[in-house]
């Protein structure tokens, strides 16, 4: 794919939604830390329903460790995995208490020393929270990349390299919300919505679904 092809993909996709995010809820940078570790193989709608009456009342690390791992599980034992990310959580609380004030740091490496957060929880964070162009590569950006020719490879680390050297600057801070709608919603995995895709005339699939 050139480089003009590139732009006007993600020309479109801004037009079509200037202001993307994140479909997951919180009301700050520690509570989107929780959520983001909860939704480790689980759905954004499935982890929302979860934390909405526990972020309630835990706004903090601090309120998390009162809370407790037990305590935490009882909110998040429908989420897949619960039981690694409760200890995963109450472990990332207590180094944030000792090591950050409290605080989430808006720093990589930092935050991939909490428990329970990799280089993608940690890229979601810094995009989100703090506004920093990373792109963390899930299962639908990869998909999206891969199979439109926007920046394909072989593994998550070469195509989240690609995107960050391919996507236009001024786009880079948002690609990572529309690349990751669009294949939530359109670029699916099985038989993808051709029809309804407003980029599939730049897109490079063999196998449009377009009737």
């Amino acid at each position: 794919m050139n480089r003009a092809r590139r732009r006007e993909i993600f020309e479109r996709l801004r037009e079509a939604n200037p202001h993307p995010t994140t479909e997951l809820e919180y009301g700050n940078a520690f509570q989107l830390l929780v959520a983001v570790i909860l939704s480790a193989q689980a759905t954004d709608a499935g982890v929302n329903k979860a934390t909405r009456s526990l972020f309630r009342t835990v706004r903090t690390p601090r309120a998390m460790l009162r809370l407790g791992e037990a305590g935490l599980r009882n909110y998040i034992k429908r989420i897949g995995l619960f039981n690694t990310k409760a200890k995963n959580i109450i472990g990332a609380c207590a180094v944030l208490e000792e090591r950050f004030d409290g605080k989430v740091p808006d720093d990589r490496a930092a935050l991939e020393s909490l428990p329970g957060v990799g280089r993608k929880t940690a890229n979601v964070v810094l995009n989100t929270a703090f506004g920093q162009p990373t792109i963390a590569v899930d299962t639908h950006i990869f998909r999206v990349a891969n199979r439109t020719g926007i920046a394909p490879g072989k593994n998550v680390m070469e195509v989240e390299q690609r995107l960050l050297r391919l996507v236009p600057e001024e786009f880079r801070k948002d690609a990572h919300h529309w690349l990751i709608l669009h294949g939530r919603y359109i670029c699916i995995a099985r038989r993808p919505r051709c029809q309804a895709c407003l980029i599939s005339d730049l897109c490079g699939f063999t196998g449009k679904n377009i009737d």
